[in-house]
């Protein structure tokens, strides 16, 4: 539903947000291959909370040199 990859210097950052059949959907962040946030949500504004702080994240780290892939 929703994922964006950014890479730089060999490394690599992923937002990810997945629905989770009957759940909701899982919100998670990976540096890596390392988890560095994982959540599941029920409230879908809680979730277009979570897409808008990806979003700033993604346009921090693009200012900072990272690729999106």
């Amino acid at each position: 539903m929703y994922r964006r990859e950014l890479q730089r210097d060999g490394h690599t950052h992923r937002f990810l947000i997945i629905p989770v059949r009957g759940q909701g959907w899982e919100v998670r962040e990976e540096r890596d291959r390392e988890i560095l946030s994982r959540r599941q949500l029920d409230d879908w504004h809680r979730v277009e909370g979570a897409r808008m702080l990806f979003a700033t994240e993604v346009a921090q780290l693009r200012a900072a040199g990272w690729i999106e892939v």
